[in-house]
């Protein structure tokens, strides 16, 4: 991997939840290339607007093997900049003014965050793996991509021997030891919000499509609520349009999708790029078989410094204050690892 980011040759190397398999895809020239219909074998790349192109890492050589990294969690707290409070702050107001005027149910709004770093990607990554064994960890690289890494909590889309499994994720709180989370109406509403947008998009698709009960889920530093949901597709339904009703989801847009996704790329002030697509195994070890994560806790790579993304659920119950605190939390999960 280290040569492959000295000679500027694309890969990704990924460890998935709760697993001890590593796994290393390469391509042994530097091509850009992509996919629309999702027949292609490889690993996938996907950003937050999918008409800006999915990157396709060609499976050139595919190596695996069993690792245990020895997790040795950063406990101590992070250095948090008070930086754009004030932006994000009118950002929340404007999202919670479009909720109110009846536009919107739910947007999700992010900012990011800049910061000088001396670690190599590789060390970044193993830090990862080593303090996030309940996600999915990456590293990425294309030289004309970027370099990206991240450790999502959050399945897109898992898809093997015909059945379909995917998640209903939203709702935050911060971690304390030994305390159970105490879910307000605000957290419990919004998670309904997402099952709720799932049954309805996918459920047409399918021949059957379950959703379990919300249960507590742990992240890091962080509680979220979250639904199993399993399906089987129909024999007619595209892998395509099972990924276009799924993407992007309400846990990184909002509802209803199209004016969410309006709003936030009129209001945001940045571009997402990669942040909030999805990136996973494409028909990369059997046709039909997809394994695929919502790219969330990530960041970008340049040589001495790290852009770190972070965002929040807002509904018409969200306070902008108590949102610029839940984004700062969310940073301490990469900013720990810096």
């Amino acid at each position: 991997m280290g040569s492959s980011l000295e000679k500027g040759l694309p890969f990704a190397v990924y460890r998935k939840p709760e697993e001890d398999m590593l796994t290393a895809v390469f391509q042994l020239d530097a091509s850009l290339h992509t996919t629309c219909d999702f027949d292609d074998s490889g690993f996938i790349f996907a950003p937050f607007s999918l008409e800006e192109g999915i990157v396709l890492i060609h499976p050139d050589e595919v190596f695996q093997t069993n690792i245990h990294v020895e997790g040795t969690p950063n406990t101590k707290e992070p250095f948090i900049s008070e930086a754009g409070q004030e932006e994000h702050i009118q950002l929340v107001e404007k999202g919670i003014q479009a909720i109110q005027s009846g536009k919107l149910k739910k947007v999700v709004l992010s900012r990011k965050i800049e910061q000088n770093i001396s670690k190599t990607p590789m060390t970044i990554f193993k830090e990862l793996l080593g303090s996030y064994p309940n996600a999915f960890c990456y590293l990425f690289h294309h030289p004309k991509v970027g370099t990206w890494c991240g450790a999502t909590p959050e399945t897109l889309l898992r898809i093997k021997d015909g059945e379909l499994k995917t998640m209903s994720l939203a709702a935050t709180l911060a971690y304390e030891e030994n305390t159970p989370p105490k879910w307000g109406s605000k957290e419990i509403e919004e998670q309904q919000m997402v099952s709720d947008h799932i049954s309805n998009t996918l459920g047409n698709l399918m021949e059957a499509l379950t959703i379990e009960k919300a249960e507590s889920v742990r992240a890091g530093n962080l509680w979220h609520l979250q639904s199993e949901v399993k399906g089987v597709p129909r024999s007619s339904t595209s892998l395509s349009s099972i990924i276009n009703s799924l993407h992007p989801t309400p846990a990184v847009c909002g509802i209803p999708t199209k004016a969410a996704k309006e709003f936030i790329v009129q209001n945001e002030n940045y571009q997402r790029t990669y942040y909030t697509g999805f990136l996973g195994e494409l028909n990369l070890f059997r046709p039909n078989e997809v394994s695929l994560f919502v790219n969330l806790r990530c960041m970008e790579l340049l040589q001495d410094n790290a852009t770190i993304f972070v965002g929040g659920g807002i509904t018409a119950s969200s306070v902008p204050e108590q949102e610029w605190i839940e984004t700062q939390n969310k940073s301490k999960t990469m900013l720990r690892i810096l």
